[in-house]
């Protein structure tokens, strides 16, 4: 057998070339008795011996594996009735396949059970054989067969996967046995967790055959949170089958639905006693419900609808509570606990509006101690000792301000300062604070005590809620705190205020050396608050120049060669977004000026490499990372006790780094991208208003005349005035240009690096283009009048031609007329002509026969109309007569009635005169 006589050769290695090695005459010996032995019982006696051998000696695993598989094996299959046989030939294949302590072994030894795995996987139908015997009655047959495919799977995996994939009901089989006795079980449980880690298709099989079902019965068995190792394993099992997998999310959703995961959460019985395994499970359980969280695989197309999906199901599940009370309302869990609790919160309000208001509407506490949610959580960042736990919960409240202008405008009206108190704990036991007042106070707090580290935390919890929304930004500029001592001091600006914390800070680290690997992230925590409040905000830049102070230590800050990298790079940028940001034309303070003192106190070359510097530190470089690169929790990774109980933090200036990790976390990719955006925009800027510098006087005619009543003494001594301003003004601009000049040369003389060179090069360059997009401006000003006038030109022109054709046509109709004249008057003459020579007179008509005949006609017309008069007046009085005859037999006077008809007709008549007139 080709693969055999490999394996001796590696045996060979091992033991020597001397075919009479003691082990492997031993190990012969003993296979020739299992084979051939005519006796059971000294066939049994020499398994049994042959299996402590290979359990105890790595040279004796490798002997075994040059001939021992083929009788094992051989075993298996022939002598199926014998169980003492069988379990004797499985205890030796385990034996074979577990490795001995590799720490005592020496280095140059062949790992004898991995090569024995792989010899033993090679071979399907080896794994097919293994997979049968679990259908054996014997319980110790089917035990250590799951051990021995365990084994095999630690060591091999890919060819295992396929193996069982190839197998008819080979992972029916496996499903089967967690429904075997609880030993078994446990076993077949270790073993589908190693075997579901990254296989897609075996994945599929296992949630087929009713995995979800089986996993939250044996968790409901076990206790719960409260159960042992086993349901870390069913946890962990759980998390492989809906990891990167949407399909196997919604399954579970709309089959058994999230309240067995969220049950899990539960706590039961002493609440306050959290074991080192209920510490497990209970990560195990919150890693569960991140994943669910969070949806599938980046890359599947349903993602973003399967995850609003569940974030929407699981708060209806009421999940928000079971993490606020083991988060928030049970301060004795463990702090790992706490913190993936806060993650959760986070994750599962991050772009989700209604759960954000479901959020801001929790209260926590009883009667007089309740208090809203986020009040508790702030509470919390405020007070833990916990650098960790502050991270977390801050998470929260960056996820509920992201994009949340609501949310933001809520808790900055509550931004009210508050008296000061007068216990020793500004924050302790006062649940009736509102946020805006308890997040003041403790940016207050360190006052008194010097211990900035709450201040700082409440910096980074304001940088959220101002975040993008320019209505917070100037609500807060108009927050004014009162002295601690008020007798000893005046009121000032809530940004002035932060701004002097951020120089208390820079003065305790220098006089206190021994703190500064502890608190070496508060000054990038406060600086983080003024970039993100000055950003887009104008009224933020005027606050901070109205004291020349503030200024003067900013570049004090950025030239400090003790502040770290991120401290020398977050002041670069604040200090640009004064001149970016800077709308104010006020002398001293305009963009103008701030850019004049960075070229006076550093350079530009040296001002804009702090850009550089602060990008390729590790706080910027790893940022860009995803936030889970925590380890998940598997039983092989499972931390100590005193791991659990708080992150170990020590390391935290490894590799030479004079920043705090902990920034990682802090300065999301959101931030390190708005910083990014605003050093290029910096940069533009400067070189712009550098290249344009300001006129301090605007040089007017009128200035240079003499004025009225104005003697020439005081005349001459104006203008002698003038000209020294102007010399003086065109010095400093010298100065300026020569301070450039040298910064550029003295960049392109260095030898530091290629960039510096580039970067000086590249702000000539932008100063010429600069010159040239002004030249084609001025250009194109000129063509646009040009085309102006053109028009105007042209419009003219068609207006005279309208004119003209207009007198054409009207001089053409005078030539008519005059036409017509012209032959009248020749009818006329020639008529005259006619005349006068004799010739025979036109014929007129009569004309008085034409008006007799008229005066006939309108005679006879009148008369027609008289003699139609006269019918109608002898109708009409044939009427009056039948009419007053009937009156008369009535009784009534005629004749009185008639005057009266006659005063009413005259009296109307007057009136209507009176009208007109």
């Amino acid at each position: 057998m080709d693969l055999a006589s490999r394996y001796k050769g590696v045996v060979g290695l091992v033991f020597g070339d001397n075919p009479s090695s003691n082990e492997d005459s031993y190990i012969q010996r003993l296979l020739d008795r299992i084979s051939n032995g005519t006796l059971p019982d000294d066939r049994r006696t020499a398994i049994v011996e042959l299996q402590s051998v290979v359990a105890e000696s790595n040279a004796a695993q490798l002997a075994f594996g040059a001939s021992g598989f083929p009788v094992i094996v051989g075993i298996l299959k022939d002598q199926r009735d014998d169980v003492e046989m069988v379990r004797g030939a499985l205890e030796t294949l385990l034996g074979a396949l577990t490795p001995i302590d590799h720490a005592r072994a020496q280095k140059t030894e062949v790992h004898a059970a991995l090569m024995n795995s792989d010899l033993l996987s090679r071979e399907a139908e080896n794994i097919t054989l293994l997979l049968s015997l679990l259908e054996e009655e014997d319980f110790y047959v089917r035990y250590f067969t799951l051990q021995i495919l365990t084994a095999l799977l630690m060591n091999s995996q890919n060819r295992l996967q396929e193996a069982i994939l190839t197998t008819p009901r080979g992972i029916t089989r496996l499903m089967d046995m967690l429904m075997d006795r609880e030993v078994i079980r446990n076993e077949a449980l270790l073993l589908l967790t190693h075997l579901t880690r990254e296989a897609e298709e075996i994945q599929k099989i296992v949630v087929f055959e009713g995995a979800f079902e089986k996993i939250f019965s044996i968790i409901k068995e076990e206790g719960g949170s409260d159960g042992d190792v086993v349901v870390q394993d069913c946890l962990e099992l759980l998390k492989n089958l809906l990891r990167n997998s949407s399909s196997n999310q919604i399954l579970l959703r709309e089959t058994m639905g999230f309240e067995p995961i969220i049950s899990v959460l539960k706590l039961r019985g002493i609440t306050y006693k959290f074991t080192q395994q209920k510490t497990v499970n209970l990560l195990c359980a919150l890693e569960t419900i991140n994943m669910l969280i969070m949806g599938g695989a980046t890359t599947d197309p349903g993602k973003d609808s399967n995850k609003l999906a569940n974030r929407t199901v699981l708060v209806q599940k009421k999940l928000l509570d079971y993490l606020l009370m083991l988060g928030v309302e049970s301060q004795w869990s463990p702090v790992a606990v706490r913190c993936m609790t806060f993650k959760c919160i986070g994750d599962l309000v991050d772009g989700h509006p209604k759960n954000r208001e479901i959020l801001a509407s929790k209260v926590l506490g009883e009667d007089r101690q309740a208090e809203p949610a986020l009040n508790s959580i702030l509470r919390i960042i405020l007070q833990t000792s916990s650098i960790q736990e502050f991270v977390a919960a801050d998470y929260v409240f960056k996820t509920f301000c992201e994009k949340n202008r609501e949310g933001q405008a809520i808790l900055a009206s509550t931004l009210i300062p508050q008296p000061h108190p007068t216990t020793r704990d500004p924050l302790e036991d006062d649940v009736n604070m509102s946020f805006g007042s308890m997040l003041l106070r403790g940016i207050c707090s360190g006052e008194t005590d010097g211990d900035l580290e709450t201040c700082c935390r409440a910096a980074s919890i304001l940088s959220h809620v101002l975040k993008d929304n320019i209505q917070c930004k100037e609500k807060a500029l108009k927050i004014v705190l009162e002295s601690h001592v008020p007798s000893m001091g005046t009121p000032e600006p809530l940004f002035q205020r932060i701004v002097r914390y951020l120089a208390v800070a820079s003065s305790m680290k220098s006089k206190d050396k021994s703190s500064t690997l502890e608190k070496s992230y508060i000054q990038q925590i406060i600086l983080k608050l003024l970039v993100t409040w000055t950003v887009d905000c104008p009224a933020a830049v005027q606050c901070f120049l109205d004291s020349r102070h503030h200024l003067t230590y900013l570049l004090e800050l950025v030239a400090n060669p003790a502040a770290t990298v991120c401290i020398r790079g977050l002041a670069s940028i604040l200090l640009g977004e004064c001149v970016i940001y800077n709308k104010s034309n006020e002398n001293g303070k305009d963009p103008f000026a701030v850019v004049d003192a960075v070229s006076q106190k550093m350079g530009l070359t040296t001002y804009f490499s702090k850009f550089e510097e602060m990008q390729s530190s590790f706080i910027f470089s790893s940022s860009e990372r995803s936030r889970e690169d925590h380890k998940p929790l598997t039983r092989t990774a499972t931390p100590s006790e005193a791991e659990i109980e708080d992150v170990d933090v020590s390391g935290a200036m490894n590799k030479g780094n004079e920043d705090h990790t902990i920034l990682i976390s802090l300065f999301d990719p959101s931030f390190t991208g708005l910083v990014k955006s605003l050093e290029g925009s910096i940069r533009e800027r400067i070189v712009d208003v550098y290249s344009r510098p300001k006129s301090e006087v605007a040089v007017v005619p009128a200035d240079l005349e003499q004025r009225s009543g104005e003697n020439e003494k005081d005349y001459i001594n104006r203008l002698k005035a003038f000209i020294e301003k102007q010399c003086t003004e065109i010095q400093n601009l010298l100065a300026r240009n020569s301070a450039l000049a040298e910064d550029v040369a003295s960049s392109g003389r260095s030898g530091q690096s290629q960039g510096s060179e580039q970067r000086a090069s590249t702000v000539m360059e932008k100063v010429q283009m600069d010159s040239i997009r002004r030249e084609l401006q001025e250009t194109c000003q000129h063509l646009e009048t040009i085309k102006t006038e053109k028009a105007k030109v042209e419009s003219e022109a068609s207006e005279y031609k309208n004119i003209a054709e207009k007198l054409e046509s009207d001089l053409k109709g005078l030539s008519d007329a005059y036409n017509s004249l012209e032959q009248a008057n020749y009818h006329l003459e020639k008529e005259v002509r006619s005349l006068k020579g004799g010739e025979d007179p036109m014929e007129y008509p009569d004309i008085e026969a034409i008006k007799e005949e008229v005066r006939k006609e309108a005679q006879k017309e009148s008369e027609d109309e008289l003699n139609d008069l006269l019918v109608c007046l002898g109708q009409e009085e044939s009427k009056v007569e039948k009419l007053t005859a009937k009156l008369i037999e009535l009784g009534i006077d005629v004749d009185k009635l008639l005057e009266d008809i006659g005063e009413e007709s005259e009296a109307q008549g007057e009136s209507e005169d009176d009208d007109d007139q």
